[in-house]
C-alpha cells in the first residue's frame, strides 16, 4: 500500500526531539510513513537510524517556519501532507482518523486536540484574533480552550501549527506558507487564506497528540520581536 501522508518536521538543534518524535512514529504509524526533517541549525546530536523513509534536508542558513515546511512540501508525493513540531509526542498513530475528517473535498486541513505534559487541553483550535481579543488576552486570565475538547470534528477558525494535516492539492492552491511570515501567525493566516478559497479548517478532538510547548517569545526578546512583527503584518493584511 501507497503511504498517505508525508511528515515535516523542521529542527532547531532539537535532534534529541526529532528521534523521540521519530521513534513514536515508527511506533504507531508503520515504516512506509515518508519523513522529511529540515535541520534549519546545525546540531551536533546525531539523527536515529528509523525504518521509517527519512530524508533530511541540511540548510546553509536559518529559514523561518514557513520557509522551510513550504521547501518540504516540494517533496511530498503523498494525496496528505503534515506539519508536526519536533516537541509533540504520540499516544497513538493519528493519522487514519484527521485523513477522514479530510475526504470530504472543502476541507482543507485539519488538528488534532492537543495536552501538555500534565494532560491539560491547550488552545490549540482557537477563533481568529481580534484587537479586543489580544488585548483580553493580556490583561484578563484565560477562560479556556476557544472550542470544546470533546464531540465530532468541527470547524474553527484556525489551528496552531504544532500539528497541521493538509490536504496536499488544498495546500499547493493556497500557495502554502506566507514566507513573509519568519515566525508566528503562519497558521492563522494560511487558514484564512484556505477559508478565502471556500475549504473549511477543521478541530478533531476525538484524535489527541501531546505538546510540551516552549513558548520562546515569552523568555526570548528576539522572539517576541518576531512575534509583534507577526502580529502587525497579520492585522495589516487581513481582508
Amino acid at each position: 500500500m501507497s503511504a498517505l501522508v508525508t511528515v515535516s518536521v523542521v529542527s532547531h538543534r532539537q535532534n534529541n526531539l526529532v528521534n523521540q518524535l521519530g521513534g513514536d512514529l515508527e511506533r504507531f504509524c508503520g515504516e512506509r510513513l515518508p519523513v522529511i526533517v529540515t535541520q534549519n541549525v546545525a546540531d551536533p546530536v546525531a539523527l536515529n537510524s528509523f525504518a521509517l523513509p527519512v530524508e533530511v534536508i541540511v540548510n546553509p542558513a536559518p529559514k523561518g517556519f514557513g520557509a522551510n515546511h513550504n521547501a518540504a512540501f516540494r517533496r511530498c508525493r503523498t494525496p496528505f501532507f503534515c506539519v508536526m513540531n519536533p516537541d509533540v509526542r504520540l499516544r497513538a498513530d493519528p493519522f487514519p482518523a484527521l485523513a477522514r475528517a479530510l475526504m470530504d473535498e472543502r476541507a482543507g486541513v485539519v488538528g488534532p486536540l492537543v495536552r501538555n505534559p500534565a494532560g491539560e487541553v491547550e488552545d490549540s483550535a482557537r477563533r481568529f484574533p481580534t484587537v479586543r481579543s489580544l488585548l483580553r488576552k493580556l490583561f484578563v486570565a484565560s477562560s479556556g480552550p476557544d472550542y470544546p475538547g470533546q464531540g465530532e470534528a468541527m470547524r474553527v477558525d484556525w489551528i496552531a501549527g504544532m500539528c497541521m494535516l493538509f490536504r496536499t492539492e488544498r495546500f499547493a492552491a493556497v500557495g502554502g506558507f506566507d514566507e513573509r511570515y519568519f515566525l508566528y501567525y503562519e497558521d492563522v493566516d494560511i487558514c484564512r487564506r484556505l477559508q478565502g478559497l471556500g475549504s473549511c479548517v477543521l478541530y478533531e478532538p476525538r484524535v489527541e497528540v501531546v505538546h510540551d510547548a516552549r513558548r520562546s517569545s515569552r523568555r526570548d526578546l528576539r522572539m517576541a520581536l518576531h512575534h509583534a512583527r507577526s502580529l502587525f503584518r497579520y492585522f495589516t493584511s487581513a481582508p
